[in-house]
């Protein structure tokens, strides 16, 4: 087994960093504020390049980082992983959390947070920012309230992060492809274990298991399914038994090596045999609506354009739909985020695609209240010359 990507060493990471932190500098100054608190681990990740309990810290807030229009990066880790971004360009300066989290202080929390938004409102005014308006990519009451008792008021900042992430680098993009392959030799390996008789919860800790031993870090859904229980969509991963003859499909959702989100969805029927006519039709519509949506991505398109141009699903399986036509990709799943136009009352709005963008393209077939259900995904990559699928795998697991 391969101990980490292939060519990892190739990659230059600070370049990365470096060129993560002028997006959020340039987001920065485009939208006119001086800072933006990253609390986010994934948000934290991009701006810093550091990582310290990336899950624990999502629902625990112990680090978070300013970073700065015109000025430099500080972070605040706690006092025992402080040496985790030693040496690191992309940190200005390394100072210890605050802590405020009931978990940690219980009646502690609102002395902490008092704390923790003098800190945060010192730091501003130490690098001459004014602490009237901070923006935030994410914050709890605790968080919003005292800072307000310091006079600060907080606004959302996700917009800066999301927009910054949208872009990305040559080296960005070459460090994707290699943290994908992880995952397409996962998904091959995955395809030869997952015979009949395999439990579901098996194969799925297959799938991270390998990803794990290419130096993948962790999945965020549970997606994997066989038989009556890929339809309808979105049922995790359970201990049932998978027949001859039945639909697996998968998303997998993978974090990948550098922290990628390896994000790709797969089906094919277990044990080798030919799909029946009902089947072969869930995936050839899966398919087509794949291909057809690909080849829409051109810089310049609108969001809005392009659902009312994407593959209309027969009526029999729209009202199944998946969530969404499109959504960008890099450290998670990403701006923009396109609905079906049938779902523009939930929020949709328009943009413009642009180059240099990773998108997944997703598909879900599945008839409503019917046995089965196909699941089909693609990054792509945006260029100027159209899109560049950037997955090496098969859609059709017979040529995996």
């Amino acid at each position: 087994m391969a101990d980490g990507p292939p060519r990892i060493g190739s990659i230059d990471e600070a370049a990365i960093r470096a060129h993560r932190a002028e997006r959020i500098r340039q987001e920065l100054r485009r939208r006119d504020r001086a800072a933006v608190l990253t609390v986010d681990p994934v948000n934290l990740r991009y701006a810093t390049g550091t990582r310290n309990m990336q899950v624990w810290t999502m629902h625990n807030i112990v680090r978070y980082a300013l970073v700065f229009a015109h000025g430099p990066t500080v972070l605040f880790d706690l006092p025992t992983g402080r040496h985790l971004s030693a040496g690191l360009e992309s940190v200005s300066d390394v100072r210890p959390s605050i802590p405020f989290d009931y978990m940690l202080v219980a009646d502690n929390a609102e002395a902490m947070a008092r704390r923790w938004a003098a800190q945060i409102r010192g730091t501003l005014k130490e690098h001459g920012c004014a602490a009237d308006i901070l923006a935030v990519d994410r914050a709890d009451t605790l968080m919003v309230w005292a800072l307000a008792e310091e006079g600060t008021r907080a606004v959302d900042g996700k917009a800066i992060l999301e927009h910054a992430r949208a872009n990305k680098s040559a080296e960005e993009i070459a460090a994707f492809r290699l943290s994908l392959e992880t995952c397409e030799d996962s998904v091959r390996s995955l395809y030869g274990f997952a015979v009949p008789g395999t439990r579901e919860s098996e194969a799925f800790g297959h799938l991270v298991g390998e990803s794990l031993a290419r130096g993948g870090e962790y999945p965020e859904t549970r997606l994997l399914a066989a038989g009556p229980r890929t339809n309808p969509w979105f049922q995790e991963t359970s201990g049932r038994v998978m027949q001859a003859g039945e639909l697996l499909s998968l998303d997998t959702d993978l974090i990948g090596p550098m922290g990628f989100y390896n994000d790709i969805s797969r089906s094919w029927v277990v044990g080798g045999r030919r799909p029946t006519p009902a089947q072969a039709t869930l995936l050839d519509l899966s398919r087509a609506q794949i291909e057809h949506n690909i080849d829409l991505l051109r810089p310049g398109v609108s969001f809005v354009d392009y659902a009312s141009r994407a593959f209309r699903l027969p009526d029999a399986y729209l009202a199944n739909r998946y969530a969404d036509l499109v959504h960008g990709c890099g450290l998670g799943v990403e701006y923009p985020f396109v609905l079906y136009p049938e779902d523009a009352d939930d929020g949709m709005y328009d943009g413009h695609f642009e180059a240099n963008a990773i998108v997944c393209v997703e598909s879900y077939v599945g008839a409503l209240d019917g046995p089965d259900g196909v699941k089909l995904e693609q990054p792509v990559l945006i260029t100027e010359n159209g899109p560049e699928v950037l997955s090496a795998l098969p859609l059709d697991a017979a040529d995996f």
